[in-house]
């Protein structure tokens, strides 16, 4: 007797450490033994997944279904059965999660046609819809899933509903109505209305479709708000990972590049142990800024990984062919990257990375073609960030075309629009193109003021090929780094130059403070330098700073 009281006061207090999201505590008191309702076995499999035990969950949500099963509720016992199946996806685990999802399918023909399951089943050929180019039949799945919600006041179902409804909108190129409801999903989730895995998927979803319809203050804004959810729950595992990499997405197109490339490294470890879906996107990330450093061989490693967890490395790994002088590569991936993208929404990012190859490659005529596309869909979109970008697209297009002259407007409105938000790095290759443009017309002054203030940035943000390349229009070679140092050696001298402190390089590289000595003794002995304030007065010598 006195046992079955313990037991029930542990379980009592479980549910309150689940209700107040303490997910660690509730999941210990629950994974503790006795025997658990089925409510109770969801909550052990909804804070077994938030705390990273993944195995332990999924055992949680079978026996919740088994428990279902057992006492005759079939909608119920297909719903545990779809969340099953839905975190095994999550996974990776295919072969799991499509045996579950065809277990689901068979019980909802048993609970009825007004299922609240039958709405979750639904969600899975949602997304087979949008991933193969089938917005309409998206949008209609989803039409349903909110109607089905609605019926049975399921909220989970509901903001799922809602959130395929947008992501099926701008697929179609309904860029308006799809933000509406992207922004009416995250209302609910940022009330607290959604359950935490719901709200986590939704989370995510949404920045990432900000970052795909170039909606840069959106995808800010709601990335600072995932971080503060997930800061507000200590214990929670999944999700984080996702949210350092938006992040570090941010932080790159705001020019803090090192912060970025620390974030996306704390990204790349969290979603390694075990392999999450999104570790395709860590590595692709940081390949990015590898790339725009001039760090080509790690940046290639990189987008080989990427590729290697499922992430297509476009249009990286063909901009980097492009600044490795493999042009014809670079041109044949492209052109097959646009081909696969029609009824896509990266469409508009692989154009404007055709633009770029195109150009290098000398077919002005694809690149006009390229510019040509992404300017219509900019003409329908109210992106600045999409404008900025076709209008960059264009401009460089007509000096191309020796239109140097009417090259300036276009040229001249993307670097407004990316200073207005706060892009330094994409506002100064605008400039390099006005410079060019300048020179073409003969006032070289000008062309001199842009081209030197686009360097004055490249050197900042340590955007080695394109330092180069303006120290060349310059008439003068620009060296990022000396050539007797490592790349991690030229970041670990810039940051001293900068005022840091060992820990401080650490905590931004990192790396371990032990780490960071040796890289400075090397350094020190490469350069027959004796002393902190002699290496930083190197660094700016030399234009590291």
């Amino acid at each position: 007797m006195h046992e079955t009281v313990v037991v029930a006061d542990r379980i009592e207090t479980a549910r309150e450490a689940f209700g107040r999201q303490a997910w660690g505590e509730a999941y210990d008191l629950l994974a503790g033994g006795g025997p658990l309702e089925a409510e109770d076995l969801e909550r052990l499999a909804v804070a077994a997944y938030l705390v990273g035990r993944n195995d332990e969950s999924a055992r949680a949500w079978e026996r919740a279904h088994l428990e279902c099963a057992r006492v005759g509720d079939p909608d119920r016992a297909a719903r545990y059965a779809f969340w099953l199946s839905f975190t095994l996806l999550l996974r990776g685990d295919m072969g799991k999660a499509g045996g579950w999802l065809a277990r689901a399918t068979r019980l909802v023909d048993e609970a009825g046609a007004d299922s609240a399951a039958r709405g979750y089943l639904q969600v899975p050929p949602s997304l087979d819809a949008l991933e193969s180019g089938d917005p309409s039949t998206a949008y209609a799945l989803a039409d349903d899933i909110v109607d089905r919600a609605g019926r049975s006041g399921d909220k989970d179902l509901l903001a799922l509903g809602v959130l395929l409804r947008g992501q099926a909108s701008l697929a179609r190129g309904d860029t308006a109505d799809g933000m509406k409801l992207l922004d009416e999903v995250m209302v609910a989730v940022a009330t607290g209305e959604v359950s935490p895995i719901p709200a986590g998927i939704v989370y995510c979803a949404v920045i990432e479709a900000c970052m795909e319809v170039f909606d840069l203050r959106r995808a800010a804004e709601w990335t600072e708000a995932l971080d503060r959810w997930c800061a507000a729950q200590p214990d929670l595992v999944p999700y984080r990972g996702q949210c350092l990499v938006h992040r570090s997405q941010v932080l790159q197109a705001h020019g803090a590049w090192a912060d970025a490339t620390a974030e996306a490294e704390r990204a790349r470890q969290r979603l390694s142990e075990p392999a999450h879906p999104a570790l395709g996107l860590a590595l692709y990330q940081q390949g990015e800024l590898l790339r725009l450093r001039g760090e080509f061989t790690d940046a290639e490693r990189a987008y080989r990984a990427a590729s290697a967890q499922g992430r297509e490395p476009a249009p990286g790994l063909a901009l980097l062919r492009l600044a490795e002088g493999s042009v014809d590569t670079a041109a044949a991936a492209v052109r097959r990257m646009v081909d696969e993208s029609r009824g896509l929404l990266t469409l508009p990012t692989m154009l404007a990375a055709s633009v770029e190859i195109m150009l290098g490659a000398g077919d002005v005529q694809a690149a006009r073609s390229s510019a040509d596309e992404l300017a219509i869909f900019a003409g329908d979109s109210d992106s600045p960030l999409l404008h900025a970008i076709s209008a960059y697209a264009t401009g460089s297009v007509l000096l191309a075309e020796d239109g140097a002259a009417t090259a300036l407007a276009p040229l001249r409105l993307a670097c407004g629009e990316w200073r207005h938000l706060e892009m330094p790095y994409d506002a100064a290759r605008a400039r390099v193109q006005i410079g060019i443009a300048c020179r073409a017309l003969g006032d070289y002054d000008a062309a001199d003021f842009e081209i030197e203030a686009a360097r004055a940035t490249f050197q900042q943000l340590g955007a080695g090929p394109d330092l180069a390349r303006v120290g060349r229009l310059l008439g003068r070679e620009e060296r990022l780094h000396p050539t007797e140092l490592t790349d991690r050696e030229c970041e670990v001298l810039r940051l001293v130059a900068t005022g840091k402190t060992n820990r401080e390089i650490a905590d931004v590289l990192v790396i371990s403070k032990h780490t960071v000595g040796r890289h400075l003794q090397n350094i020190f002995l490469k350069l027959d330098l004796s002393s902190r304030a002699a290496a930083t007065a190197y660094a700016y010598e030399h234009g590291l700073v």
